[in-house]
């Protein structure tokens, strides 16, 4: 049998493009290689599967994703964050925005996002093969004719998806096939790096604050001495750096085939100034003789106030009204600009998304066609775009998932 269309990766975007394609009536075959389908799906958002992120105007959507921006506009103007969740809550699938714009399930349950997919594809007649790996493409005339499968069997079919991810979560099926395969094939990959993964620091001190979260904190990253980005939002210590939102989108930016060196500023309380935290400092210890562990207690965690006691040298047990105007200075120091450096982040097996992929000057930005080969389609992670933490990604893998699948 030759399918209209056959797609090669049962993740988002395979599965959104699977559907579309299934519910215009084409004859559909899905191909994933795990035994299972959407795995990386599955534990997006903690299990909890971030849908997507609410912001509704498709320009200020598309302004997240960096050097893709441009590109993702067309996709975006016809299906982004309202289209998303009307698809979803159409299908039965009632969902919630958090304070943080994060939007989930109702149910907290990722599971009943992925079985919108797999009884939708069914009900419209689209076929899903599991423990399918495929292993090369036979093209002619440049023309993609077959899929050949890792058991030999080979699948003809008149246009051809590859949405197989990134290098990500490998345990997930994410290995990287369909860069080599679209390389092979002529498509240009750009340079590829694991993103939205912890931060490894060299400073060992830190290892005390593992554990600790804090919601509100400005990072500042530098590259080689130069300011490169902000990013304000939750951060959490773990024993070798930091992790957290804030953390893992400023990770994106980490790369060391550019710079040599990348430094990290944290200001712990970003709603104040430093004229005015110093003011408020001198006035909390000028009229109060308890410890000063016990007066810094009363801005910022316990935790962290006895480690900035500490980095400035100050005894835990000195009365605050002892404290001298240097001391002062070093707390104000250590709450507004505290510096890291940054010795690495987390490898793909952390990362939650892979920065880098097919060059996007190689894809039709309103359908999603390559224009390399003419009956090939790419959709989701496989592409060179990559958002921030918060369902950014997942929004990208619907878009480009239901472009395809309509086109």
């Amino acid at each position: 049998m030759k399918y209209d269309l056959v797609v090669i990766g049962g993740g988002p975007a395979g599965l959104m493009a699977t559907l579309q394609a299934a519910e215009k009536g084409l004859q559909v075959l899905l191909l994933e290689k795990n035994k299972r389908l959407g795995l990386k799906l599955l534990i997006t958002g903690g299990g909890r599967c971030n849908v997507t992120n609410n912001v509704p105007d498709y320009r200020i959507l598309a302004a997240n994703y960096g050097e893709a921006t441009k590109f993702l506009f067309s996709v975006f103007s016809r299906f982004g964050v309202l289209e998303t969740m009307d698809f979803f809550e159409s299908r039965g699938v009632n969902l919630k925005t958090e304070p943080d714009n994060k939007v989930f399930p109702q149910s907290n349950l990722a599971t009943d996002i992925l079985a919108v997919f797999v009884k939708g594809i069914a009900a419209a007649g689209g076929t899903i093969k599991t423990d399918c790996e495929v292993k090369d493409f036979i093209i002619r005339n440049n023309l993609i004719e077959k899929v050949v499968l890792r058991s030999g069997e080979e699948i003809g079919g008149k246009r051809f998806l590859i949405a197989t991810g990134g290098q990500s979560y490998s345990a997930t099926g994410s290995s990287g096939d369909g860069y080599k395969w679209l390389k092979k094939q002529g498509h240009t990959i750009t340079s590829l790096r694991p993103a939205l993964a912890p931060i490894l620091i060299a400073e060992k001190n830190i290892t005390v604050l593992e554990g600790l979260s804090l919601e509100n904190i400005k990072l500042t990253l530098s590259a080689d001495n130069k300011k490169i980005v902000q990013e304000n939002g939750p951060i959490i210590f773990t024993a070798t750096g930091l992790s957290g939102p804030a953390a893992l989108n400023l990770s994106r930016y980490l790369n060391f085939n550019q710079h040599h060196s990348f430094n990290l500023r944290l200001d712990f309380k970003p709603e104040t100034s430093g004229e005015e935290l110093d003011k408020i400092l001198s006035s909390l210890f000028s009229k109060s003789n308890k410890f000063i562990k016990n007066i810094l207690e009363e801005i910022i965690p316990v935790r962290l106030a006895l480690f900035i006691i500490n980095i400035a040298n100050i005894n835990e047990e000195t009365k605050s009204n002892s404290v001298s105007r240097e001391q002062r200075k070093k707390i104000l120091e250590s709450l507004k600009d505290f510096k890291l450096t940054i010795i690495n982040f987390s490898g793909y097996n952390q990362a939650m998304v892979t920065v880098g992929g097919v060059s996007l000057k190689e894809i039709d930005s309103k359908t999603m066609n390559s224009k390399i080969i003419s009956n090939l389609y790419l959709a989701g992670e496989i592409l060179d775009i990559t958002g921030p933490t918060g369902g950014f990604n997942l929004q990208a893998a619907w878009s480009t998932g239901f472009a395809a699948g309509n086109n």
